[in-house]
């Protein structure tokens, strides 16, 4: 199984060692499935990583590690080309869409704008994202 993970999700299972967020990359790491990540991603990564309220909880050295380590460890396709196959609400969103939708990737996130689209597209939040790798 492929996934894109919302540039949130990373964050989150970074900032807390508990939780659906955290799982899903030790899920990663323990191989349970192969993560694709874009320069967009990496780059949208690295900027949030650097917004005052993050720094007060990851270094700068520490989020520098993170992008680099998920450079190092995931599939990191071309940015997408194409238009994405359905549109969120949130138009700086639709680059994960189009990434998903090009790899043929489920897309894992806790927006609510991307969630909102679950009947259309194979989004999922952590949890069940979790529940679908252990039926895989």
């Amino acid at each position: 199984m492929r996934a894109v993970l919302d540039p949130n999700v990373v964050i989150s299972g970074v900032l807390s060692s508990r939780g659906a967020p955290a799982n899903v990359l030790r899920a990663f790491v323990a191989g349970e499935f192969e993560l694709v990540a874009s320069h967009a991603l990496l780059d949208e990564l690295q900027r949030a990583l650097a917004y005052p309220k993050l720094r007060r909880h990851i270094s700068e050295t520490d989020a520098a590690e993170l992008v680099r380590w998920l450079a190092d460890n995931a599939t990191v396709a071309a940015d997408p080309c194409g238009d994405p196959p359905v549109n969120a609400s949130d138009p700086d969103d639709d680059y994960l869409i189009a990434l998903a939708s090009e790899q043929r990737a489920a897309l894992v996130s806790g927006d609510r704008h991307l969630l909102a689209l679950e009947e259309q597209i194979p989004v999922f939040t952590p949890r069940a994202f979790l529940d679908l790798l252990t039926r895989a």
